[in-house]
């Protein structure tokens, strides 16, 4: 399936993305192949074949969460570089 730069404008806009127009081409290019590849998929004969809902049988082994022995309050910021002797004080990061 080919991809003209119209469509490639229409796909940019909804993905809240800014395509210079020297990188048109080849994103043209790099989503036809992708299109072409996922077309290639849809003549795979997949009757009888579960689908997945993971790449592995694995289950998680989950352990009860039980209150344990806590470290004492004073213990643990005793080595904070800074704490106002309740929490732990760090630089705001959000405005």
């Amino acid at each position: 399936m080919s991809l003209d730069k119209q469509t490639l404008h229409k796909l940019a806009h909804l993905a809240r993305l800014e395509v210079k127009p020297e990188e048109e081409a080849g994103m043209v290019k790099d989503l036809s192949q992708m299109l072409s590849f996922v077309e290639k998929l849809r003549e795979v004969d997949t009757a009888g074949v579960e689908p997945l809902t993971s790449m592995t049988h694995e289950v998680n082994q989950l352990r009860e969460d039980e209150p344990a022995h806590m470290l004492p309050r004073e213990k643990g910021l005793q080595h904070a570089p800074r704490h106002d002797g309740t929490y732990f004080r760090v630089p705001k990061v959000i405005e």
